[in-house]
């Protein structure tokens, strides 16, 4: 199993976990945060990268 598949795994997992745990709206909040508040953090020139590398898998 890759790197990406397994993070893919664990973050399934959380958010199952996280959805019995918690009321759903807050569960919503968190999984959409996280990435969301990652991509904030990027540098411009970062983020620029991300969209391109993005959009050339796209194009396949």
């Amino acid at each position: 199993m890759s790197n990406n598949a397994k993070i893919a795994a664990g973050g399934v997992a959380v958010g199952l976990i996280l959805l019995i745990w918690l009321p759903w709206w807050i569960s919503f909040l968190i999984i959409v945060g996280v990435p969301v508040a990652a991509y904030l953090a990027l540098d411009p020139s970062q983020r620029r990268r991300l969209r391109r590398v993005t959009r050339k898998e796209l194009g396949r």
